[in-house]
């Protein structure tokens, strides 16, 4: 990856992991196109990073969720003239419960900004990056990628998916001077756990790492060229665990944890 200047687009800026990687790419003196659905928030860190860093931000409301969501935001990309050359793909969300209780359509709106999302992104982007011979895509994954989750099925295969296409394209573009980097945080206090549900579950008080450490992890991990990011020690070793556990096994674990047993914080 070269040192010059980059147009990155992040998805879900507005907050948690995504404000903070727009922040240290801000730093890097990156240019920014940040979308998200919350225009105010996204207008205040485009100003906030331009100002502090000199280059310029680009705030565009984008729903992810709606059908042609992606569509309306290529659009809008392209109508001010961005050529992109890093995609952060971190728009996300997951809920709790089981399969058969929750919303149908909210499953998949989940699908769509997980999974649908990020394939259709990268590839509007990706043969751009490939004909120039540089830049790349950070697909936030997660370190639920790994294996299944009961009470989470939907949001684990999406991420699941999302870790399968990051290291097929990482190896597909590895010689071309582009990279694909899969980011795979354990839970992290973000507004993730309070979307899902989960904010009083075991599984998000165990190994918590802070979005800007994980923000940070992902931006070293992206620019060292490194197919997979595993942020913390604890994310690390439960990654390294699942090759040696049943699979059945970690079911049953999963199950535990994001059990509600706990009761509130």
């Amino acid at each position: 990856m070269t040192a010059s200047r980059r147009t990155v687009l992040i998805t879900g800026a507005s907050s948690g992991i995504g404000l903070e990687l727009a922040r240290l790419f801000a730093a890097n003196g990156d240019d920014l196109v940040l979308a998200a659905r919350r225009q105010d928030r996204l207008t205040a860190l485009a100003e906030e990073l331009s100002a502090r860093h000199g280059i310029a931000a680009s705030a565009v409301t984008a729903d992810l969720a709606r059908p042609d969501g992606v569509k309306e935001l290529a659009i809008e990309v392209g109508r001010r003239g961005h050529v992109i050359d890093v995609l952060v793909n971190n728009a996300g969300f997951g809920l709790l419960g089981p399969f058969v209780r929750l919303p149908y359509d909210r499953q998949l709106e989940m699908l769509a900004v997980n999974v649908h999302a990020p394939t259709a992104l990268a590839g509007l982007y990706l043969p751009g990056m490939l004909a120039r011979g540089r830049g790349g895509v950070l697909n936030v994954a997660s370190l639920a990628a790994f294996q299944a989750g009961p009470e989470m099925a939907v949001y684990y295969a999406s991420k699941a998916y999302l870790l399968s296409f990051s290291e097929a394209l990482y190896e597909e573009t590895r010689r071309s001077g582009v990279t694909v980097t899969a980011l795979c945080p354990g839970p992290s206090p973000t507004e993730f756990g309070q979307v899902a549900g989960a904010s009083n579950v075991k599984l998000f008080k165990t190994g918590v790492v802070s979005a800007a450490d994980v923000a940070k992890a992902g931006f070293d991990g992206f620019q060292a060229r490194k197919a997979i990011v595993i942020p913390g020690a604890l994310p690390k070793l439960s990654a390294f665990a699942t090759r040696f556990l049943s699979r059945g096994l970690l079911r049953r674990i999963a199950h535990e944890l994001q059990g509600q047993k706990g009761g509130p914080a």
